[in-house]
């Protein structure tokens, strides 16, 4: 959520920074955050004027009793009930303001960094870096027409290599389920529990303390994230308790620090979960949902930061080392993408995503987002530290990346590595796997 101090003290460069996002209304949100503020802060001067003239005329009270002037005494009496009465109006209109207020701002999202390229969309975005080809400034996915040729010939997709393999059922998920909650079988489910093991063991050697969160949430947590209000319905909802379950380990893992003051020493948390997610995927359909490529239930690996201010970019670069790290073991083609203001997230104020190669699609897939949200989140979630010097109580800045999202890994993997013998297990997995080849 954005501050007040943003709003107010920057709103020209407020309101560009939502244009850059293209959120329509960016003037008028702004307009009725600062008018709905001037309400309640113009409520509170006068109730802070009642109060202490209904002090002052209570305390005359008492006076006038003693001197025996009871009718002037009932006076003031009168008058005391009279601002009573007002006050209690001004109260009324001071928290309708507020309410109003936190309401419209829930509805605005982050602004921005200077550094987030221009752009409405996908095709805007720019591809920063690739172990396929060096690249260049102003490359974006639109003119970017790099696709690895892995010498495969007539490669089979994924979830032919699946039923080929008895590795997962999709048929058995829809029996079960429905579309998007397939079962995994035999080596197909071991790799899966191979590739947790393995991101988990590379998130430990990098520093990452392993949180096993809940996967529902209340809606608090919701809000404190961002996930709430839901614009999207992607969420799934219990209604009967008013609990949600989890889009990404990011909402219960953040949320640990809500209403929480850290000391700058403890700066920089740093959290990795492994949990299951769900998303609805309302309007999802066609071939880019087939198979492993849109589930409703998945496996993720996320990992999650908090830092002070001033070091939280480095805190960002450390986590796309990590994630690039952990492809480059896997050997799997891949592009890093810094997202335009058109394609970024509600919350996020910097972006990249990781996309790698399907040969058998011809396509690339997301696997990861990388994300600084600066101040947004924590302000939302009260997650503040205290300055050992000053003793100055400040707003964290939250981070989080997936490290991994297993479906289109295992998508890539399968693929990409498909062989007239099997399936063949990267080196850096085999010790997670136990074997090197699935025949």
């Amino acid at each position: 959520m954005l501050t007040l101090k943003q709003i107010t003290e920057q709103t020209e460069q407020t309101v560009k920074g939502l244009e850059k996002k293209h959120f329509k209304g960016a003037q008028e949100a702004v307009d009725q955050v600062i008018a709905l503020d001037k309400v309640r802060r113009t409520s509170q001067t006068a109730l802070d004027r009642n109060l202490a003239d209904a002090k002052k005329l209570a305390a005359q009270i008492g006076m006038l009793m003693k001197q025996g002037k009871r009718d002037e005494a009932e006076a003031v009496k009168a008058e005391v009930a009279a601002l009573k009465e007002k006050n209690h109006i001004l109260e009324e209109e001071m928290t309708r303001a507020a309410a109003d207020m936190q309401t419209v701002l829930y509805t605005i999202p982050n602004l921005p960094y200077d550094e987030v390229p221009e752009g409405f969309g996908a095709e805007d975005n720019h591809v920063v870096k690739s172990n396929l080809k060096e690249c260049t400034a102003g490359d974006t996915v639109g003119n970017w027409d790099v696709n690895p040729k892995l010498g495969i010939d007539n490669p089979l997709p994924h979830w032919e290599l699946a039923r080929k393999y008895n590795l997962i059922d999709f048929d058995l998920g829809v029996k079960i389920t429905g579309a998007g909650f397939p079962v995994y079988i035999g080596k197909g489910a071991q790799l899966q529990r191979a590739l947790i093991n393995f991101f988990l063991a590379e998130a430990n050697k990098s520093g990452y303390t392993e949180i096993m969160p809940p996967t529902v949430v209340n809606a608090a947590s919701g809000y404190g994230t961002g996930q709430l209000p839901d614009k999207e319905g992607q969420m799934y909802h219990c209604e009967v308790d008013d609990f949600y379950l989890i889009p990404t380990a990011e909402v219960p893992v953040t949320n640990i620090y809500r209403d929480v003051i850290l000391d700058e020493k403890e700066l920089p948390v740093k959290n990795c979960a492994y949990t299951e997610c769900f998303r609805r995927e309302a309007g999802s359909y066609g071939k880019d949902v087939r198979g492993l490529n849109r589930l409703h239930e998945f496996s993720k690996i996320e990992i999650v930061r908090i830092d002070k201010p001033e070091h939280s970019k480095e805190s960002h670069k450390e986590m796309l080392e990590h994630v690039e790290g952990l492809l480059k073991k896997l050997e799997l083609p891949y592009r890093i993408l810094l997202l335009c203001g058109g394609d970024q997230s509600f919350t996020s104020a910097i972006c990249y995503d990781f996309e790698v190669y399907s040969e058998a699609q011809g396509r690339w897939l997301e696997v990861s987002s990388v994300s600084n949200f600066d101040s947004y989140q924590a302000n939302r979630l009260k997650c503040r530290f205290r300055r050992a010097e000053t003793g100055k109580i400040e707003l964290c800045h939250t981070l989080n990346g997936s490290a991994l999202a297993l479906p289109r890994i295992v998508a890539a993997l399968l693929e990409n590595n498909q062989t007239p013998e099997g399936i063949r297990i990267p080196a850096a997995l085999v010790p997670y796997t136990g074997f090197d080849i699935i025949s």
